[in-house]
């Protein structure tokens, strides 16, 4: 029986994926998606078979880490339909924004493909389907980099598919392409996994037929839509923009969470690390602002500053080392961050309850993380005192 990968499973057409390669007699299907599935999400009637066959696992995309990946290699099906955009002026997209587009709808697609390439290449049947965009295929301004992401996406399929049949191989990744998606959280929808089925069903037989490209609604809508946009570019383009901006598409709302911690990392060990890596899983960029020693706390400091922004620097889940601010809430006047980390022990103190009390009316959560037991500072430094 086959087994099957979905990435992007957790949620909206990728979550109706699933329902239906179990509907299809699918043994298990491993889901991979920045957030485990929230059981309630599935429809009450298939929650059972999911608890029974479905391995629900989290990745973030937009980090260069495949690890997940090889732990997952009994697959004759690969789904691929994670990715995410936004309509908005290219002026108005933050610098860590248009990175994260770039790695999650086309770097790390690529990557995951490379993964399986030795099937997909190989003479064993096994099925491959990517979400790419109908803006992969046509000028979407207002979409500019996210448009770049999919054009890069669907032209990787493309080339990938000729090589394929140039050498005589068998299979071929289908690219579907579609605009919205109706029944889906697109534009501020609402998922409807049953009302879905039929499209899941559409794009999954379109697949097993070895197909290259699937727009759904092409002959509707689309056929219409990329020939006007091959006859006259500028001026299709020029019609997209205006249909965007009448039809109030365009967010000014960053889809980047920025997070901010603050410490003196002295001496820097696991638990250091255990912290920056629990906050980033948290947010999409990471600020940590360094004090300058630990007299804060009344502590001798070993190593000097200029050292300890090196060593956190070069962490791969940290974004931007600064001076810490005089105030953690200054954070927010100088980068907009959305979540505070602190640890649990700070909870109901005189500066805190000040700092909920100021974040109340600006969207900022303040996450206290409890105190884990493993190697401290503390520990480290009254080891060395005793040594001298």
């Amino acid at each position: 029986m086959s087994k099957a990968l979905v990435v992007g499973g957790n949620s909206g057409i990728g979550l109706t994926m699933v329902v239906d390669l179990l509907q299809k007699g699918y043994e298990h299907v491993y889901v991979l998606g920045k957030e485990a599935i929230n059981i309630q999400d599935v429809p009450a009637q298939y929650q059972d078979v999911f608890l029974e066959r479905v391995s629900s696992g989290e990745i973030n995309l937009a980090e260069e880490d495949y690890r997940a990946f090889d732990e997952i290699n009994d697959v004759d099906t690969l789904i691929i339909t994670a990715g995410f955009g936004r309509v908005a002026l290219f002026d108005d997209l933050r610098e860590k924004e248009i990175e994260n587009l770039i790695k999650v709808n086309t770097l790390s697609i690529i990557q995951v493909v490379k993964k399986y390439y030795d099937k997909i290449s190989g003479e064993q049947p096994f099925y491959t389907l990517i979400m790419g965009s109908i803006a992969g295929h046509v000028a979407s301004p207002l979409f500019s980099v996210y448009g770049a992401s999919k054009m890069g996406l669907c032209a990787f399929i493309e080339n990938v598919n000729v090589e394929l049949a140039a050498q005589g191989k068998p299979n071929r990744i289908l690219d579907v392409s579609p605009g919205s998606l109706k029944n889906t959280k697109f534009n501020g929808g609402k998922t409807d996994v049953e009302a879905l089925l039929s499209t899941t069903g559409e794009m999954l037989q379109r697949m097993y037929d070895r197909e290259t490209v699937y727009i759904p609604n092409y002959e509707e809508v689309f056929k219409r839509v990329i020939d006007d946009y091959h006859r006259d570019p500028m001026a299709y383009g020029i019609y997209s923009y205006g249909y965007k901006q009448k039809n109030g598409r365009v967010s000014s709302k960053p889809q980047i969470c920025i997070g901010y911690l603050s410490g003196t990392f002295d001496l820097f060990h696991v638990g250091h690390l255990n912290l920056l890596k629990r906050a980033k899983k948290q947010c999409d960029y990471l600020i940590v602002g360094l004090h300058k020693d630990g007299s804060w706390k009344g502590k001798e400091t070993f190593i000097p500053f200029e050292e300890r922004k090196s060593i956190l620097e070069a962490c791969r889940y940290v974004d931007k080392v600064v001076e810490s601010f005089p105030e953690d809430c200054d954070a927010y006047d100088a980068f907009g961050i959305h979540k505070l980390f602190v640890g649990s022990d700070y909870k109901g103190t005189e500066r805190f309850n000040r700092y909920e009390e100021y974040f109340k009316d600006k969207a900022v959560e303040i996450v206290y993380f409890p105190y884990t037991t493993t190697t401290s500072s503390t520990q480290i430094r009254e080891k060395i005192k005793n040594e001298k």
